[in-house]
This record gives structure tokens, C-alpha cells and sequence, in this order.
């Protein structure tokens, strides 16, 4: 396995920063978009410039329209509704809820081991989630719902792109923004309102987190992401993804003017080293004989 070089490090806390400020962005943008209209927005962006790209085989198509609908609409339609309910210091923490998550899928779906520590892990994890919810700030649990409902389409998802077939992971981005963006925009157009106004009435601050969401933390980190993935095991580059709750919180405070409260501080130390002992403490012996 080859060791990390200087631009490999550059790229894996590139990546980290960019997914980590994402939910910053997301809610600056949603404090003028609505939304399911601003991910409808960003899965056309994203289309625009990956599909052409890429050409999955026909047989792979229904496949990805399927993950269209769980990945593009489950995970980011409910994930942009929940930040937009919520401030993106608790958003970047409660949204690695994803991590607990992807265990108990895994475990459902391919039988894979848990363990003590991974369990105890998890348990963890849902508590600083928990521990969120009682934050002053708070005002409904709704977000959080909407939260839980898009890491678990989040962990789902991951199930299905192994259905799919050996694909380029870009040609997934693409096809599933080709597919996703129509149904988000008739989402929006349902349950939405105002969209002319609110999109003339977007401020410079809300573009910038349109273009944030989709150049940097989908077109840049992803490009990086699998880089890194295709050179090294994940064992060495997953932990990076453990700073960007850390970046979310920080962001939100300072670049939005969150309040930093110890719900916060206690939910992130919690969720992170929960998630943290998930992604790296060693498998259990009998998952690795059947791995």
C-alpha cells in the first residue's frame, strides 16, 4: 500500500473541510431557497456537467433510477429540508448519524458482525444525537426526523449501488442528479411556494452556497474522494471524514453566527466518538474469516 504523499494529504483534508462546510453552505442557501428546490437546483447542476460524461449500461438504468429515488430524494431532498430546519452546527453533527446507521444495514443485509465495541459505538453516536435535540435551539423535532429518515436512505443507498454493477462512481453522480432533479423540482412545485420570489430575492450568500454544495463538496471532494479511495484502503483515509463535524460546528458559529452551547460541544464529542469507534475499531474475528 503506498504511503500517503503531500498532495494526498492536501486532498484528504481538502475533502474534509469541503464535506464539512457543506451543511454551512446548504444553510446559507436555504435561508433563501426552498429546500427541495435548491436540491433540485443542485442535481441539475450536477447533471449537467457529469452525464454527458458517462453512459451506464441500459441494463444498469432502472437500477440507478431506483437509487434516484432513495439516494437523490431520501437522502439529500430530506437532508437539505432538515438543514433548513435547523442550524448547521447541529446538522453537521446529527448528520453522521449515517455511520450507525450503514452498521445496521450492513448487519441486516450482509450479516456482518457487529461486535461489543461497535455496538456500544452506535449506542453512542444516537446519544449525541440525542443530546442535540434538547438544545435551546431546537424548537422541533422535526428536523431531527428528517435527519434520522436521510442518513438511513443514506446507508440504504449504499446497499443498492452494489446492486447496480460495476459503474464509474462519477457516472453514478451524474445519472442519479439526471434522474433525481425532475422529481425534486416536482416536489418543490407541490409543496413549495414563492419560487420566483424567493429565487429573486436570493442574495449573493445564497448562490455561493448553491455553487459550494455543487462545485465543492459534490464535483471537487467526490473527484478527490475516489481518488484517494482507488490508492488506499479505507482504513486510511476514513478517519478524515471525523473532522467535518467539527468543521460544521466551528463554520456555523463563525461564519453564521450560531450560538455555541454544550449540547453542541457534549452532542458532537459524543456522535464523533461514537462514529470514530464504528469506522475504526478492527472487525470482529468471525467477520473477518467471512470477509
Amino acid at each position: 500500500m503506498p504511503r500517503f504523499t503531500p498532495a494526498d494529504w492536501i486532498a484528504a483534508l481538502a475533502v474534509s473541510l469541503l464535506w464539512g462546510g457543506n451543511v454551512v453552505a446548504v444553510k446559507m442557501a436555504t435561508l433563501s431557497l426552498p429546500p427541495f428546490l435548491l436540491t433540485g437546483m443542485r442535481f441539475a447542476l450536477v447533471a449537467l456537467v457529469l452525464a454527458p460524461l458517462f453512459r451506464p449500461a441500459a441494463g444498469q438504468l432502472p437500477g440507478i433510477l431506483r437509487l434516484a429515488v432513495v439516494l437523490g430524494i431520501g437522502h439529500f431532498g430530506l437532508l437539505f429540508a432538515a438543514i433548513d430546519g435547523m442550524d448547521s452546527a447541529s446538522a453537521g453533527i446529527a448528520v453522521q448519524l449515517s455511520t450507525p446507521f450503514s452498521a445496521v444495514v450492513a448487519w441486516i443485509a450482509y450479516r456482518e458482525v457487529l461486535g461489543w465495541a461497535r455496538f456500544v459505538g452506535m449506542a453512542v453516536a444516537f446519544a449525541g444525537v440525542v443530546v442535540l435535540a434538547g438544545e435551546p435551539h431546537v424548537t422541533s423535532l422535526l428536523p431531527i426526523m428528517l435527519m434520522s429518515a436521510s442518513t438511513l436512505a443514506w446507508a440504504v443507498s449504499n446497499v443498492m449501488i452494489k446492486g447496480v454493477g460495476p459503474v464509474d462512481p462519477l457516472a453514478i453522480n451524474g445519472w442519479v442528479a439526471l434522474f433525481s432533479f425532475p422529481m425534486l423540482l416536482a416536489i418543490s412545485a407541490l409543496t413549495e411556494s414563492d419560487h420566483l420570489a424567493r429565487i429573486q430575492a436570493t442574495d449573493t450568500a445564497g448562490w455561493a452556497g448553491l455553487a459550494y454544495t455543487t462545485i465543492g463538496s459534490t464535483l471537487i471532494a467526490y473527484t478527490l474522494w475516489y481518488r484517494l479511495v482507488a490508492k488506499h484502503s479505507l482504513n486510511r483515509v476514513v478517519p478524515f471524514t471525523l473532522l467535518g463535524p467539527g468543521v460544521g460546528l466551528f463554520g456555523g458559529v463563525l461564519l453564521l453566527g450560531e450560538p455555541l452551547t454544550w449540547h453542541k460541544l457534549l452532542g458532537c464529542a459524543l456522535t464523533v466518538g461514537g462514529v470514530a469507534v464504528i469506522q475504526l475499531w478492527p472487525k470482529p474475528k468471525a467477520e473477518e474469516a467471512t470477509s
